[in-house]
């Protein structure tokens, strides 16, 4: 019977021809397998004698000990030996012809001949160099083999001892000693392939124009990849020295508030209702209940006012979901807030903002010297100019828009100022009066929070203020409403539900005083100060629309 009378015929041949192909496929899978398992066996053979080798060489090297990969170090398997490790930052030319111990990072190694090597080792971002030299009792072939194949990044420790040269070396922070290498211990070894080199990394856009200029093409190292491989990326001298200065930002912000008399308190994060109203809040389910993470410790903030604290602060998380693509929009970041009891009008708040910001200023530019140098020789800027010796310049959003109409800037004397206007503003008021950091205040009511307390003269106003860095704002702050009613009139305004917030509400019902506060966001102040150009340079780990990790 023909397979055209067969109806199982066509799928008969097609099974046979399956068939076929399945077994050719899987005899080239074996020839595959046997293939790997060769090129393993030659391999594992290959390191064997690679072992063999390089035990051979220890054994015939009487140097031995004096170089070499340490076993990884764990909880009380080292034992402690008193040994005293000298920070690369600290070797200086007080220390000639004494013998020191450092543990750094292999940023470069070059070899020169066959009998020298030089290694730049790393460590918090200061440099030095480290010379091997083969000599029969000090540096054998071998240790100097060791130290070449050394891969970049790699922690180790070296001993040596502390020489000045005749020519300060160019290569290194530390220009003006180097050590002359007598032991290598590799601690932790570093991928040989890096995705980024931290030398690529670490290059200006100046430097990088003025190589293509001179026909060179050098590594651009672009934000995304930057962020992609953070971890690599902070290590660079200017990341180092920007997150160094946003410590210091922390610590003079607590270091001023406590004298004055405020707190610090820890408000929650997870909170039933929005704290700012509109939209950018991230909604979660909270044990079957809605619930947020709170746009700013706002609420919390004014309930401990409420219980008598006086004068409270806090440095913690903050969550935005807004969908901005902006240079300076993050949807997480860190608040540094204050809030306190005003007793007469709220430029109390406004006297504090001034004083503790000239402070920080002050502080930053006297104490982080180094620091400023090194972001400024990567991201070049000009020192924040700003007033001194007299309170800091203060206009009312009125006289603003006077100057940018002047200037012939249209813009709604009710509404807001967009990132371009506060720019021109920013502009108009360093041509006129000097400086970069001053103080906007009696806003117009419609485009601020609900819980603004409005001024005595123009309900259209409010009894608040924005401070501004270069052109851009850096601070909100305003004098709160203290009357239950009247701030649960507002939040129903303000479209807010009313249940959500109905404890923060309850809050002033059992007597408020007045009182006032602002927000301020670290990141920000330090991206400003810094005149750097986006301000995920000044998060750690950002988190935009766009970014959930690392």
């Amino acid at each position: 019977m023909s397979s055209s009378e067969n109806p199982n015929g066509a799928e008969a041949s097609g099974e046979i021809s399956l068939s076929k192909k399945a077994a050719k496929k899987e005899a080239m899978k074996l020839e595959k397998l046997k293939r790997q398992q060769a090129a393993a066996a030659a391999a594992a053979s290959s390191t064997v004698s690679s072992l063999e080798e390089n035990e051979a060489e220890a054994e015939a090297d009487p140097l031995s000990s004096n170089y070499g990969d340490i076993p990884m170090i764990q909880l009380q398997s080292q034992p402690l030996t008193g040994r005293v490790w000298t920070e690369i930052k600290s070797l200086k030319e007080g220390l000639k012809d004494k013998e020191v111990l450092i543990r750094g990072r292999v940023q470069t190694i070059r070899a020169v001949g066959k009998k020298m090597a030089f290694l730049v080792m790393r460590e918090k971002g200061f440099t030095v160099q480290c010379v091997l030299q083969v000599s029969a009792d000090l540096v054998s072939e071998q240790m100097l083999k060791f130290s070449k194949n050394l891969s970049r990044e790699s922690i180790v420790d070296i001993e040596g001892i502390v020489s000045v040269p005749q020519v300060p070396i160019k290569g290194a922070s530390q220009q003006l000693v180097e050590i002359q290498v007598r032991k290598v211990y590799c601690i932790s070894k570093a991928v040989l392939n890096l995705p980024i080199n931290i030398e690529d990394a670490s290059r200006s856009e100046a430097e990088i124009e003025k190589a293509e200029q001179a026909g060179e093409q050098l590594v651009r190292v672009h934000q995304d990849t930057r962020l992609n491989y953070r971890v690599l990326d902070l290590r660079t001298p200017a990341n180092n020295s920007i997150f160094r200065i946003q410590s210091h930002v922390a610590n003079i912000f607590r270091q001023f508030l406590l004298p004055e008399g405020f707190v610090e308190i820890h408000t929650p994060k997870l909170i039933a209702g929005s704290s700012e109203g509109g939209s950018a809040v991230f909604r979660l389910d909270y044990k079957g209940q809605p619930a947020c993470l709170a746009q700013s410790p706002q609420l919390h903030k004014q309930m401990t006012i409420c219980g008598d604290f006086g004068r409270v602060f806090e440095v913690g998380h903050v969550f935005r979901a807004e969908d901005s693509f902006t240079h300076r929009h993050l949807c997480e970041f860190i608040g540094l807030d204050a809030e306190m009891e005003i007793k007469e009008n709220y430029s109390e708040v406004m006297d504090i903002v001034d004083r503790l910001f000239v402070a920080m200023f002050d502080t930053l530019n006297e104490n982080c010297k180094k620091e400023l140098e090194t972001i400024r020789s990567q991201y070049p800027f000009e020192p924040l100019k700003y007033w001194r010796d007299k309170p800091t310049l203060r206009l009312t959003f009125e006289q603003g828009v006077e100057m940018l109409k002047s200037a012939g800037v249209e813009v709604d004397p009710y509404g807001d100022l967009n990132t371009e206007v506060e720019r021109k503003l920013g502009e108009l008021v360093l041509k006129e009066y000097g400086t970069e950091f001053y103080i906007l205040h009696r806003y117009p009511q419609a485009v601020r929070p609900f819980y603004t307390m409005p001024s005595f003269d123009d309900p259209k106003y409010s009894n608040s203020f924005d401070v501004f860095i270069r052109g851009e704002e850096i601070i909100s702050g305003a004098q709160r409403i203290h009357d239950s009613n009247f701030l649960k009139e507002r939040a129903e305004a303000c479209g807010i539900d009313i249940k959500t917030i109905r404890t923060y509400i309850d809050s002033f019902q059992y007597g408020a005083p007045p009182h006032g506060g602002f927000g301020v966001g670290l990141e920000r102040v330090v991206m400003l100060f810094c005149g750097l150009n986006n301000i995920r340079k000044t998060s750690l780990f950002p988190r935009d629309p766009m970014r959930l990790d690392p």
